[in-house]
């Protein structure tokens, strides 16, 4: 589901990854289509790879956006634009456990940012993948 997608350090919106080259990979907006060089030292985060402190672990991203799905039914989160304490609020609704002295406002802004962005777009997809067939008689025996 967020496979390729990243956030890049220092630009605003998200972007797909589109090819890798020797010393940098290329990127494409979401917003603008634009296609534009990313070298190595820039920081790229994939949000795949991105999770949410909770007091008993970390969650990975995708169930953070399947839990805002849920509540919001497939629509818009709560804007991001919102106060510190309705985005608090609102946030706690999706991750009761969300670890409040590790998680700061601007987290949960970008976090509704991205989701918002990604549904927007209707990239975001919460089926799980199907085993092959095959390997998933072989666990069975």
């Amino acid at each position: 589901m967020l496979k390729g997608i990243l956030a890049i350090s220092g630009q605003s919106g998200l972007f797909k990854l589109v090819a890798e080259s020797k010393n940098s990979i290329i990127v494409e907006s979401l917003d603008t289509q634009k296609r534009i060089p990313v070298y190595s030292s820039a920081k790229v985060s994939a949000l795949e790879d991105i999770a949410i402190y909770t007091y008993e672990g970390d969650i990975p991203l995708k169930d953070i956006f399947k839990s805002i799905s849920d509540k919001e039914e497939g629509g818009q989160s709560l804007s991001p634009k919102a106060s510190g304490n309705e985005l608090k609020a609102y946030f706690e609704e999706v991750v009761p456990e969300f670890d409040k002295d590790r998680v700061y406002v601007s987290d949960i802004k970008k976090v509704l940012n991205w989701y918002n962005s990604l549904q927007e777009k209707d990239l975001l997809d919460f089926t799980e993948p199907e085993e092959d067939t095959e390997e998933k008689k072989d666990s069975e025996e």
